[in-house]
């Protein structure tokens, strides 16, 4: 089934100069728990990030986002630098319980203002706000009732959704609902390497399918609150799987991977129905009963776009040994974030990486693309989040560079550029991360922003990556160079 598509696509680029289309969408993201600081101001009450990384032993180096990069007090110049480098959109989260302190119920007011005072902000200096509902922070009080695993959770996330559409409709005309549900779902509640650290994988089953449910139910209120012009989406992070070897035990560990990676968001969401494959896999570990008559139904709804994060490939083998290894690139656990996926060995691909240790490829995001235009031709695509962690610093001279950083942005914008040629309809880029920020498990070991931030003042120094994605926005071309090809 073809999901209904409302928005009209750029004009392709045919005059072979290399530019990305008119009207392509150059942007920058972040989230809101990694960014605002200002954790118990003006009615805002602990997300179960904040209780996760408050916990002993949780986060590298014991740190929490209390401050963070203390966007809530310094949003004006954070606005600023975007103007300054002529991005044209800005992807940022709600936090939930700045929103709606207790999870249900009225709106914190002080906290809505907030909000509507940084749209305006955008706004008066061209740039589109592009707000995400939920980027992981549930409101504590949600948790302490069963939080995701639990299907009331999808009603509450529904409420909320109405309740910020009606706040800032008239400000925001494109909405994600939910950022990364693979990871709220498997890293959250299945490996626990992810608040609220929970280690159950029919937990992170129930919850995968309640956070569809809360998906559809969203755009369903937000439809309802909305204006017929605004468009509505969601942001995965589409894994490219790669089998190690072309062996049928290789091909059916990717299989496997791909099937709870992808297709169970995929599936209900794009095309109405979860993959039997994945319920197959699963079976041993549930009946899904919680999947109730007309859920998929609620779940395929109408989107306007798909957003895709993208960082690095996933490649995988069959297990040689008793058990497979999970060290995937998400955190180090002795719970696996793959329920029924047991048999399955990760491997790290050859060539550079980066601090994450996240190998550097392009041609992945490429073949992701690609495969997306096959397995759903109709949607349009945006490229939600991209970027790489490296070990950044100031130099003498008071600057920050970071070729490596510039290298990796210029491969893989290449990347999106020939999928575009090759006929994918990409409508834009969205820069992972405007800011240095707190990096969830990592804490503030990891650095992604364009812009480097120093944590005891809160100094801001915009990276030479971030002049250089300045030039490429402003003239929608990337220079030429070694890393013009994928």
């Amino acid at each position: 089934m073809t999901t209904a598509i409302r928005r009209v696509a750029p004009t392709p680029d045919t005059t072979g100069t290399g530019r990305f289309p008119q009207g392509f969408t150059w942007g920058t993201a972040t989230a809101a728990y990694q960014i605002e600081g200002a954790a118990s101001v003006e009615g805002r009450t602990p997300s179960i990030w904040d209780t996760y990384s408050h916990t002993p032993g949780r986060v590298r180096n014991g740190d929490t986002g209390d401050v963070a990069t203390d966007h809530y007090h310094r949003w004006r110049e954070d606005v600023a630098i975007m103007a300054d480098l002529g991005v044209s959109a800005y992807r940022f989260s709600l936090s939930w319980p700045r929103v709606q302190p207790t999870g249900r119920g009225p709106a914190a007011q002080k906290g809505l203002d907030f909000y509507r005072a940084l749209t305006d902000a955008l706004l008066e200096n061209g740039i589109e706000p592009v707000v995400t509902l939920y980027h992981w922070d549930l409101p504590q009080e949600l948790e302490d009732a069963g939080g995701w695993p639990e299907r009331v959770t999808s009603d509450h996330f529904a409420d909320y959704a109405a309740l910020a559409a009606r706040a800032l409709g008239d400000r925001v005309k494109t909405w994600t609902t939910l950022n990364e549900p693979w990871c709220s779902a498997f890293l959250g509640y299945g490996s626990g390497v992810h608040a609220p650290g929970r280690t159950d994988p029919v937990a992170a089953l129930r919850a995968a399918h309640h956070l569809n449910l809360g998906h559809g139910k969203a755009v369903q209120a937000l439809r309802a609150e909305l204006p017929s012009s605004a468009r509505a989406s969601i942001t995965l992070n589409i894994h490219h799987v790669r089998p190690l070897t072309e062996s049928a035990d290789d091909v059916d560990a990717a299989r496997r991977i791909d099937a709870l990676a992808n297709r169970v968001f995929t599936g209900p969401i794009l095309e109405g129905h979860y993959p039997q494959d994945l319920l197959d896999d699963t079976a041993h570990l549930t009946d899904w009963s919680f999947l109730r008559n007309g859920d998929t139904s609620t779940i395929h709804q109408p989107l306007d776009f798909l957003g895709v994060n993208y960082y690095t490939p996933t490649l995988v083998s069959a297990a040689t040994n008793e058990a497979g290894h999970h060290s995937d690139g998400h955190g180090v656990s002795d719970h696996s974030p793959w329920p029924g996926a047991d048999q399955v060995n990760f491997h790290r691909p050859a060539g550079s990486t980066t601090a994450m240790g996240w190998a550097v490829d392009p041609s992945g995001l490429y073949d992701l693309l690609l495969r997306l235009k096959a397995d759903h031709p109709a949607m349009p695509l945006m490229i939600t989040e991209n970027g790489a962690a490296f070990d950044d610093y100031v130099n003498p001279e008071g600057e920050v560079t970071d070729p490596e950083r510039i290298a990796y942005l210029h491969g893989h914008l290449s990347a999106v550029r020939q999928a575009i040629a090759a006929g994918v309809d990409v409508r834009g880029y969205f820069l992972w991360s405007l800011l240095d920020n707190f990096e969830w498990g990592y804490g503030y070991s990891k650095r992604f922003g364009a812009v480097y931030v120093d944590y005891p003042t809160g100094k801001r120094i915009p990276k030479a990556s971030a002049r250089w994605y300045a030039d490429v926005a402003r003239t929608g071309r990337l220079p030429e160079g070694k890393n013009d090809d994928r």
